[in-house]
C-alpha cells in the first residue's frame, strides 16, 4: 500500500511494488473524501517539445497545458495534486505535491486557473490523477485529472 505523505486522508492503495518501480491497473481515488462536483479539470493541450531539457534515460518531454474550473457553489482552496504516469514499458511514476506550480489557488464559483508544466518519459504513456482541495467547511475533496495520453513521435 501507497501511503501519500502529503494527503493522508488519501490512503488508498495506488500501486503494487514490483522490479523496484509502481506499478497499478487503477488509481487509487480517495475512498473517505467527497469527488465535488462541479470542480472541472480540463487538459487543454499537450504537446512533444524535444526542446526542453531531458535526462538521457527519460529523453522525451512533453508540454502539458491544464484549465481547472469551479462551478459549484462550493469555495475550495487546491491544497496539492497527485499524478500517476505509466509507460507502456512498464514503468509507472507517481508524483505528489502541495499546490500547482507554487501556489494554492482559490477558486469561487466560476473561478478559473489554468497553468503549464511537463513531464519526461522513456517511452509513450497514459497520465490521470487528481487534484486535491478543502472547502470553506474544512472538508475534504478532490477533482479527477482527465487520463491523456504522451505519444513518443
Amino acid at each position: 500500500m501507497v501511503i501519500s505523505p502529503l494527503f493522508p486522508w488519501f490512503d488508498r492503495p495506488a500501486c503494487r511494488r514490483r522490479s523496484g518501480a509502481c506499478h497499478s491497473e487503477s488509481f487509487g481515488y480517495p475512498r473517505d473524501v467527497r469527488e465535488l462536483n462541479g470542480w472541472i479539470v480540463t487538459v487543454v493541450e499537450v504537446r512533444f517539445m524535444p526542446e526542453l531539457e531531458a535526462p538521457s534515460e527519460k529523453p522525451y518531454p512533453f508540454l502539458y497545458a491544464i484549465a481547472i474550473r469551479n462551478e459549484s457553489d462550493e469555495t475550495v482552496t487546491l491544497r496539492g495534486r497527485k499524478w500517476v504516469v505509466r509507460e507502456d514499458n512498464g514503468d509507472t511514476v507517481v508524483v505528489e505535491g502541495e499546490g500547482v506550480i507554487g501556489e494554492m489557488p482559490v477558486f469561487e464559483k466560476g473561478a478559473e486557473f489554468s497553468y503549464n508544466s511537463y513531464h519526461v518519459v522513456a517511452d509513450s504513456a497514459k497520465v490521470q490523477g487528481a487534484y486535491f482541495g478543502e472547502t470553506d467547511a474544512g472538508e475534504k475533496v478532490f477533482a479527477r485529472i482527465p487520463e491523456f495520453r504522451l505519444m513518443v513521435p
